[in-house]
């Protein structure tokens, strides 16, 4: 039995399933239990929130974030080949795991769900930033979720906490930054993997902030960021002609000039320029 259950080890579980990770659908399983309830664990408290968990695969996390005390578990996973593994689990965990099928981009997680709610996640790496932005973004704030515990590549976990002027510094930063507090928690090396990624990974975890940082609307601010990083080397000008036909009046408005670059420019100032887009 494992160390943090009565349910087998996870390479036994993988073996009995045939559960070979697929990279067609982002896979890479974490095998070691007390590694995945240490994950488990910074997503904080969670014995008083349903926590939604993405792309569970064989269970590692999700038996990490029951035996650390979730209060329930909702896991959407894509696989059906994973589904009689998760189905031990929910045997082993009481009326405390219920299963989804299906794509975690096309379901509404909020029938299954009771707040107060956190979102932790090893997210497969082929949805992982189209999730995160989709969380970070919707019209109405505070979001359904009170904090993001989310595994990444490291490359992107650096690209969320990134600051101005680096390298890194781009569209997630600024949407994250944005709306919650984010920090790396945890780096993880390629070999705590079945099958070892190309790269190393990191777990974020994100706070949502009671209110935005600054005003404005979510739809013009991606994509207001997203021109101007698709670009970054060009002067915003040119990078943002494609948002407002007289782009450098707004951004003399915003307070920006209009031959800075993007990576330059701080929080604060996109969102201003936001403002001013939104006006029409």
């Amino acid at each position: 039995m494992s160390t943090i259950d009565n349910l087998p080890p996870l390479r036994e579980v993988i073996n009995t399933h045939d559960l070979k990770a697929r990279k067609s659908l982002g896979q890479n399983f974490l095998l070691d239990l007390n590694l995945t309830a240490k994950i488990a664990r910074q997503a904080g408290d969670m014995t008083e929130c349903d926590v939604l968990e993405i792309g569970p695969g064989p269970g590692g996390l999700t038996r990490g974030l029951l035996s650390e005390g979730a209060r329930r578990v909702l896991a959407i996973e894509k696989d059906k080949r994973c589904l009689p593994a998760l189905a031990e689990i929910s045997e082993a965990y009481p009326d405390r795991l219920t299963v989804i099928e299906g794509d975690a981009l096309e379901i509404d997680p909020l029938a299954h769900l009771t707040p107060p709610i956190r979102i932790a996640a090893n997210l497969p790496y082929n949805v992982g930033t189209e999730l995160l932005v989709r969380w970070l973004t919707p019209q109405e704030w505070p979001p359904f979720w009170q904090s993001l515990t989310l595994m990444f590549q490291r490359e992107v976990a650096e690209r969320i906490v990134a600051k101005p002027g680096s390298k890194a510094y781009g569209r997630l930063a600024l949407l994250a930054q944005w709306r919650a507090d984010a920090r790396i928690v945890l780096n993880l090396p390629p070999e705590a993997f079945t099958p070892p990624p190309k790269v190393s990974s990191a777990v974020v975890h994100l706070t949502a902030l009671p209110e935005p940082r600054f005003p404005a609307d979510p739809d013009v601010l991606n994509r207001v960021v997203a021109a101007a990083f698709n670009q970054r080397r060009k002067m915003l000008r040119s990078a943002l002609k494609g948002t407002a036909p007289d782009i450098e009046d707004r951004l003399l408005a915003a307070g920006l000039k209009p031959t800075e670059r993007a990576e330059q420019v701080p929080l604060e100032g996109f969102c201003a320029l936001a403002r001013e887009i939104a006006k029409g």
